[in-house]
């Protein structure tokens, strides 16, 4: 692992948006496996400065979200479909048909788990995974469990997970209790992972992924077993790391 300490989260957003965009400009078609939250807004603001002044090119990437909530239509505010293409889509010249969302009607969401990876498969794996972190150390909506699924799969939310993502919400009782996620053997099949971690509550989290023992019961801890992980961390997140 490659860590990065930088002083606030401006630095840690444009040196995330900087290991993206080289490698989209070293390898233009580029498949990406991209995160969501509130840790990556600032890349993604940098990317799309990037490309106003045309030094970032999308049009051959190749993009797989991490996951989606299950319950929330696509149009809603607070969806994963709505955030990407508010932050991202929208705003830099990625083709419609390259962009990948694990969502699917509800009836047939089993089918479209195992149709997801398929479609990884065939892009010919991630390139570069972009991950955030959990305070209780999921990534994706892997969450903490005696063991883990490997594969897209539909998950319920841990409560901790409910209860940090009810901010963006009226309540926490209209948070989704389930949604897809990539599953670990995607993620950890990635050619180059980065982890980006921002905030005083992300520090456990993070001197687990990189000291603490590796255990499915701390889902990031099993990034330690990948041979090319990046993190990016600001003073805050870092308090902890000896």
């Amino acid at each position: 692992m490659r860590v990065h300490i930088v002083e606030s989260y401006e630095e840690l957003s444009t040196k995330a948006a900087s290991i993206v965009s080289s490698q989209v400009i070293l390898k233009p078609n580029s498949v990406l496996g991209l995160a969501t939250g509130s840790t990556p807004e600032g890349m993604y603001r940098n990317l799309v400065q990037l490309y106003k002044r045309d030094l970032i090119d999308f049009s051959e990437v190749i993009s797989f979200n991490l996951d989606e909530y299950i319950g929330l239509d696509a149009n809603h505010q607070q969806s994963y479909t709505s955030y990407m293409f508010n932050n991202l889509f929208n705003h830099v010249n990625f083709k419609e048909e390259h962009i990948n969302i694990p969502i699917e009607a509800e009836d047939k969401l089993q089918e479209f788990c195992l149709k997801y990876d398929k479609k990884i498969e065939r892009a010919g794996g991630i390139d570069l995974q972009v991950l955030g972190i959990g305070t209780n150390g999921h990534i994706g909506f892997n969450e903490p469990d005696n063991k883990l699924k490997t594969g897209t799969h539909i998950v319920d939310l841990a409560e901790e997970t409910i209860e940090a993502n009810s901010r963006f919400f009226n309540s926490k009782e209209e948070v989704p209790k389930q949604a897809v996620s990539m599953g670990m053997s995607s993620i950890m099949g990635s050619k180059k992972i980065l982890l980006l971690a921002s905030g005083e509550n992300k520090a456990e989290a993070i001197k687990n992924t990189i000291n603490g023992k590796i255990t499915t019961e701390v889902p990031s801890s099993l990034l330690q077993l990948h041979p090319d992980v990046t993190i990016v961390v600001d003073k805050a997140a870092a308090k902890l790391i000896k």
